[in-house]
């Protein structure tokens, strides 16, 4: 019997790895995806995928018992309502701005917000909810603050998109924490994205009909080939796939844990940025990028000291997890 439970809780512990990485890797190659499904104006994809996004959480909705209460349960409580509209523009404002970075060739600046994130996580931590840092937080904080002054200074302005993408999704996080496990993650991101959909129905209406100055039109029928057309419900799959595969593996283990698995996303953007897009990187710009990843290092380092210190957290699984990828995150 004890066999049987010991072989159980391995086979969950191997599938929430698998879930983890899948749920990581998936955000780090959207990169790609957006590529593929761009338009000429950038607002259009971000549109196709709030609506998009939509449809899929209702779909999952409709096939998970209990779910549909679970909606109406968090529509009708004033308080998680009002976070997760909050949670919805802070979201809308991240994926903007990363779809803008895929647009313009910018997927590397995009890597180091999310490299970042984790840090400004931190520094909401330590203004919004007063909380103190052991000192080698100090230490990634200080050597971030460092990365960021001397990217602005090679750049000769402010890495604006990695700030943005950094300080929305760590607001995100802070936000969505607020909800608690009242809202599981894909009630949270049906009721965001419901809310989200109105403005960009309207978009895609109005692009149709040319009043927006866009070039094309609503996209399906104009500015897509016949495989995108077919093919456009993936943007909406590739939003919706990696939080559930997240939440599936915050289920089966530590959130310490699974934090570790965050960095694959901008790894793997890094990559694509780098690689596949051939974007420039100065002298200038590999420094500051080692000195995100030292700090990077540090908070690994840091969490692993915690972990060996504080055997339960080697243990403590969570029933409920983030949108996005939280420092732990998102």
């Amino acid at each position: 019997m004890a066999h049987l439970q010991q072989q159980s809780r391995t086979t969950q512990r191997n599938s929430g790895y698998l879930q983890a990485f899948l749920a990581y890797f998936l955000w780090g190659v959207l990169p790609i995806v957006f590529t593929y499904y761009m338009t000429a104006h950038p607002i259009d994809l971000l549109a196709w995928r709030v609506v998009l996004a939509l449809l899929v959480t209702l779909v999952a909705i409709s096939c998970m018992r209990g779910a549909w209460k679970r909606l109406g349960i968090a529509l009708k409580t004033r308080r998680d309502h009002l976070l997760l509209i909050l949670a919805g523009h802070l979201i809308v404002i991240n994926w903007a701005v990363y779809i803008y970075a895929v647009a313009t060739n910018r997927v590397l600046e995009a890597s180091l917000g999310y490299f970042i994130n984790p840090v400004m996580t931190i520094v909401l931590g330590v203004v919004i909810l007063k909380e103190r840092l052991r000192p080698l937080q100090w230490a990634a904080v200080i050597v971030s603050l460092l990365a960021v002054i001397l990217l602005t200074v090679e750049y000769g302005r402010l890495p604006w998109i990695s700030l943005t993408l950094a300080l929305s999704f760590a607001f995100y996080g802070l936000v969505k924490n607020k909800t608690g496990p009242s809202v599981d993650s894909l009630t949270g991101l049906t009721v965001e994205t419901m809310w989200l959909t109105v403005p960009s129905s309207l978009w895609l209406v109005l692009a149709s009909m040319g009043l927006l100055g866009t070039a094309g039109g609503i996209g399906v029928f104009e500015n897509f080939d016949t495989v995108q057309s077919l093919t456009l419900p993936v943007v909406g799959l590739v939003t919706v796939i990696p939080l559930v595969l997240f939440a599936g593996a915050a289920a089966r283990l530590p959130l310490s844990t699974v934090g570790m698995f965050q960095y694959i996303a901008p790894i793997a953007q890094f990559i694509f940025g780098y690689f596949v897009f051939q974007e420039a990187m100065s002298t200038g710009r590999w420094v500051g990028f080692i000195l995100v990843w030292v700090a990077v290092i540090i908070l690994i380092g840091d969490a692993l000291r915690q972990i060996a210190k504080n055997p339960k957290l080697r243990t403590t699984t969570s029933q409920t997890a983030p949108e996005e990828p939280v420092d732990y995150t998102a």
